[in-house]
């Protein structure tokens, strides 16, 4: 909890770095409402991709692998589960669909991450439990010897530990804090308590997913958070030790960890882009963007306000459809020269 209690008391200045990734972030949240106006039909494919990806990188990390052939049946069907690591892949993904179907109810608070752990360990053994014993964070070296990487809060303080980190958070999302800064200084100190004995990992990526929502940041629907963290899963630890040292005290550094979950959700931003941009549109679909922006127009208009409402649609095509809603007296012109301003006269069927 130190991390988020020296947000509360005393925010330091905000690193560049940060504050960088922050208007990039910014800038492609903007750019998201755009993508997802502009053909949901298409953006079905990668919802469902994203899901797959999700459930199964979370649990590769940390270890547990299923047959691949088995992947898409376990995630998206319903067949007869085999064996312990099929139904934490399956749990996982319900907890997916929990958090993509419920966001904007499913506040932050104790019942929520013991559901969340409860449904992504399978419902079996301790699942939804908090630790019972003491469970450090320790590295086993190529050589056969072990390190310690971190100390987590004890067993016994746990409870604690979780009830401060939630009041806490709650004492955040009301002060003047960027929220992205503070879901994650809230992950760094969750990983830092490690309140469960297993699956700490897995929770910390949901509850990634889920304040991502409640901070408008959408992007997690349609790329997996999980993977792009996966596919830098080296510096996710070295960040985690980096910013971990000296946590019990409060004097450690959070910066390399906050910058490098924000960095993750700049890549995921990115991939999500190139993927809407590759998706090849069916016929006609690119008109029926453009028709439902004008619908939604209750005041004149530009072309380049259509522009911007249809991103991927060309300035040839907008006009083409102008011009066919003109000659059915849908919509009328009321000016000359590229900046002239339309009107919408009727509802457009």
């Amino acid at each position: 909890m130190t991390t988020l209690r020296r947000l509360v008391t005393n925010l330091a200045d905000i690193p560049m770095v940060t504050a960088w990734y922050l208007a990039d972030l910014a800038e492609a949240k903007g750019r998201q409402q755009l993508f997802t106006r502009q053909a949901p039909q298409r953006l079905k494919a990668l919802r469902e991709h994203a899901m797959i990806e999700s459930a199964v990188a979370s649990n590769r990390i940390e270890g547990v692998e299923i047959d691949p052939s088995r992947v898409r049946a376990v995630v998206l069907g319903k067949p007869a589960l085999r064996d312990r690591n099929e139904e934490e892949v399956r749990g996982y993904r319900d907890a997916l669909r929990l958090i993509h179907g419920s966001a904007e109810g499913l506040e932050i608070s104790e019942k929520t991450i013991l559901e969340l752990h409860r449904m992504s360990r399978g419902r079996s053994g301790d699942a939804g439990e908090y630790k019972s014993h003491d469970v450090d964070i320790v590295e086993i070296l190529p050589d056969g010897r072990s390190r310690l990487r971190f100390k987590t809060v004890s067993a016994r303080s746990t409870p604690k530990a979780m009830r401060e980190l939630i009041t806490l958070w709650q004492d955040v999302i009301q002060q003047p804090i960027p929220p992205l800064v503070a879901l994650a200084a809230f992950n760094l100190d969750f990983l830092c308590v490690h309140p469960f004995r297993d699956g700490n990992g897995r929770v910390s990526r949901l509850l990634l997913l889920l304040q991502c929502y409640h901070s408008g940041v959408e992007v997690g629907r349609y790329v997996s958070i999980e993977r792009v963290i996966e596919l830098n899963k080296e510096r996710y630890y070295e960040t985690l030790e980096e910013s971990s040292r000296g946590w019990h005290e409060g004097v450690h550094d959070p910066w390399p960890y906050i910058n490098y979950l924000l960095y993750v959700l700049k890549e995921a931003y990115r991939e999500f882009e190139t993927r809407v941009g590759e998706t090849a549109a069916r016929r006609g679909e690119k008109s029926e963007i453009v028709v439902a922006a004008i619908e939604r127009a209750d005041a004149p208009f530009s072309i380049a306000d259509l522009q911007r409402e249809c991103p991927g649609v060309s300035v040839d095509m907008i006009r083409h459809v102008l011009k066919a809603q003109r000659a059915q007296g849908l919509v009328e012109c009321l000016g000359r020269g590229p900046s002239a301003r339309w009107r919408r006269l009727s509802t457009i069927r």
